[in-house]
């Protein structure tokens, strides 16, 4: 059984790290990246079965992609303090000739990340064609990728979405961050997208939720289900219901800082708000 103590104090350290980083350069995403922290240590540190060290093929493993690459320090904070690279590369993150660059990058060859993105609505197609990739080469490992509610109005998505029930691919499971925030304002106020649970069941998912994407406990009990829902014919999709900006008090349920930086004193309070657990970078 995961010790959920632990990875509450491993997400808190992610939040502390995600404001550290886009404070330094005064630039980057921390609203989406704090609403999904329990998400990303849920999946690292429990959910997903990975092999030891790093390789682009990902053979008999569980992999990940991320479609909404904006979200990077979240992403780069849980990769560094699971083990892929140096914690205290952090320091680098959205400078030049670094390897964490603002959306995740390839050519410089950082452990864990294996497609470029940031460009929206491409992540899906990605993921499938990784999930058939394993089919073909009989491993029996799932794929895994998070993708933005705001990106679902990316008409790719919905070729892909499309394409995955009508080729049986149940060997994947796709996140969506519903936090009905986007860079603009509300999802509802930009483009109002319906009922996605039943949209994702009339294109041929198995559909779930969970209601506190905060919550690590909820969030594990919910990914475990999403497992034992694959291998049944139909593609897997997760509702998690998140706040963007979850953990520090003024950055919550508002589209304000998608992609804003706090200035000295915003960090001060959120460090505040987030006592130090493992050690800062």
């Amino acid at each position: 059984m995961p010790n959920i103590k632990e990875l509450e104090d491993l997400t808190t350290q992610v939040r502390r790290d995600i404001i550290r980083m886009v404070h330094k350069v005064n630039s980057g995403h921390p609203g989406g990246s704090l609403g999904c922290a329990e998400f990303f240590v849920s999946l690292y540190q429990d959910i997903m079965d990975r092999n030891e060290g790093f390789d682009m093929d990902g053979i008999n493993e569980d992999l990940f992609f991320l479609s909404n690459g904006h979200i990077s320090p979240v992403y780069y904070s849980v990769l560094a303090r699971s083990g892929y690279f140096p914690v205290d590369e952090l320091n680098t993150f959205r400078l030049i000739n670094t390897r964490l660059q603002g959306h995740p990058t390839t050519h410089e060859g950082l452990p864990g990340i294996r497609i470029a993105s940031g460009s929206l609505g491409q992540g899906m197609s990605v993921a499938i064609g990784a999930a058939q990739a394993k089919k073909l080469n009989n491993d029996d490992k799932l794929v895994y990728s998070l993708h933005g509610d705001g990106e679902l109005q990316e008409g790719q998505n919905w070729e892909a979405i499309m394409y995955a029930a009508a080729k049986n691919v149940d060997n994947l499971i796709s996140t969506i961050d519903l936090n009905k925030q986007q860079i603009d304002g509300s999802t509802d106020d930009v483009l109002p997208m319906g009922s996605l649970k039943a949209k994702f069941e009339a294109f041929g998912w198995t559909v779930i939720e969970i209601e506190k994407g905060n919550d690590i406990a909820s969030i594990l009990e919910g990914l475990n289900k999403a497992k034992s829902l694959t291998g049944k014919g139909k593609p897997v999709c997760v509702l998690l219901h998140t706040i963007m900006g979850n953990g520090i008090d003024f950055m919550m349920h508002t589209h304000a800082w998608h992609g804003k930086a706090p200035n000295d004193e915003q960090l001060a309070i959120g460090l505040e708000q987030n006592a130090e657990t493992l050690g800062d970078y």
